[in-house]
């Protein structure tokens, strides 16, 4: 890009923070209305809540903000890679989405759209789909690289179907080949993909693997979902209500980002609410069966959840804590019915346990809601842990801004 025309990007900042999502919903219509096909790419349910409009909104201005070096952005472009690698997601889509967000931001801005800002943002647009799409590609390759590794969808059988608790259960599934499985970074996701008539199209939904890599098989743990059931929840409802023992589903490689992190034996605390466990259950059956590790390393687990009716692996954690003596566990309900010497009433305070889980030295694992998420966050740092020490995910389109 010249000099001028990265002037005119950055011009349309202001822009960006007031109408950008404004701008990407036009988008969306514009391009599900002209390449419908694309409807079995993307998550409708995000589509519906409008997460995916904001996230990419947000993206947007990232990019125009720090249009003169956009390599600060790196760790938000792996973030979005690992989610398009999920998806399936090829160069040749990048070039249906570039033209369908340059009409739209003519449309959208009328006669304010001139040639040259129109010039300027193609330009822009096609550096950036270059930059994603190379990064993308070493992603797929070290997907094929891995022994049991693969691109694209894969076939997987449902061996298992196992109840963890009255609304969330656990499917075991197993490569219809026959053939090894690539180990992940406890963590990770999958995305897996089901035909949902009520959409009348294919529909993916990314889950955490909620246990440690072992070659054989990936295992999901997915939450009913109850009351008027939004498009976000249908497949999950779906894979409860009907999908049974010996059924097929296709499964992307593990992607994600939000990866234990192994260089070192810093005490972890894990921090979850409801589902939000599943990927830190990964990492705890993950550090417990390393050698050497189980004496020195010291690992607190804290989870809250409505009741100890739905609080899936309760047994599952008992078992570690009382044959991990490095294990330590706390648990909040919001409905008490019997009191525990490690339950709390009410929902996750730190505040409570602030002497068992304020460490200098420990690594910190948020998963839940964004609100759970922002509100331990916020008491972390508020007692002087490190923002290097803390990782958080955000199930959906990442639009949680904490550091």
């Amino acid at each position: 890009m010249t000099n001028d025309q990265k002037d005119i990007v950055k011009a349309t900042v202001p822009i960006l923070k007031e109408h950008g999502v404004l701008l990407t919903t036009h988008f969306y219509t514009r391009m599900f209305e002209h390449n419908p096909e694309l409807k079995n790419v993307f998550n409708m349910g995000n589509q519906k809540n409008h997460k995916q409009q904001t996230a990419l909104a947000m993206t947007i201005l990232a990019y125009a903000e720090h249009i003169d070096d956009p390599t600060v952005l790196l760790p938000v472009i792996d973030n979005i890679g690992h989610k398009h690698t999920s998806l399936d997601i090829r160069p040749e889509h990048y070039s249906i989405v570039g033209k369908h967000l340059i009409a739209s931001i003519a449309e959208v801005l009328g006669d304010g759209a001139t040639p040259e800002l129109l010039n300027a943002w193609r330009v822009a647009y096609e550096e950036l789909a270059q930059l994603m799409s190379g990064h993308e590609q070493k992603i797929y390759n070290n997907h094929v690289n891995k022994n049991g590794g693969w691109t694209g969808w894969r076939p997987f059988v449902v061996k298992k179907k196992i109840n963890e608790s009255t609304e969330i259960t656990s499917f075991y599934l197993y490569p219809s080949d026959n053939g090894p499985v690539a180990d992940f970074q406890p963590g990770q996701y999958v995305s897996l993909r089901l035909f949902l008539p009520e959409l009348n199209l294919l529909q993916p939904r990314q889950y955490s693997i909620s246990s440690c890599p072992n070659g054989k098989y990936y295992r999901i743990s997915v939450k009913r979902e109850t009351g008027n059931i939004h498009p976000d929840g249908m497949i999950s409802n779906r894979l409860h209500d009907y999908i049974s023992e010996g059924d097929l589903v296709d499964l992307s490689s593990p992607s994600g980002v939000f990866v234990l992190k192994h260089e070192d034996l810093k005490p972890k605390v894990f921090i979850s609410g409801g589902v939000g466990q599943t990927p830190l259950m990964a990492m705890l059956e993950n550090l417990i069966n390393q050698s050497n590790a189980n004496d020195n390393l010291k690992i607190t687990w804290v989870h809250g959840c409505r009741n100890e009716a739905v609080h899936a692996f309760k047994d599952r954690l008992a078992e570690i804590t009382n044959r991990y003596n490095n294990v330590e566990k706390h648990i909040f309900y919001e409905q008490l019915i019997n009191q525990e010497t490690s339950v709390h009433q009410g929902w996750v305070e730190l505040s409570k346990i602030k002497d068992q889980v304020i460490d200098q030295r420990a690594e910190y694992y948020i998963c839940g809601p964004a609100p759970f998420i922002s509100k331990h966050y916020t008491f972390l740092i508020e007692n002087n842990v490190p923002k290097s020490a803390i990782h958080f995910e955000e199930f959906g389109p990442s639009n949680l801004q904490v550091n």
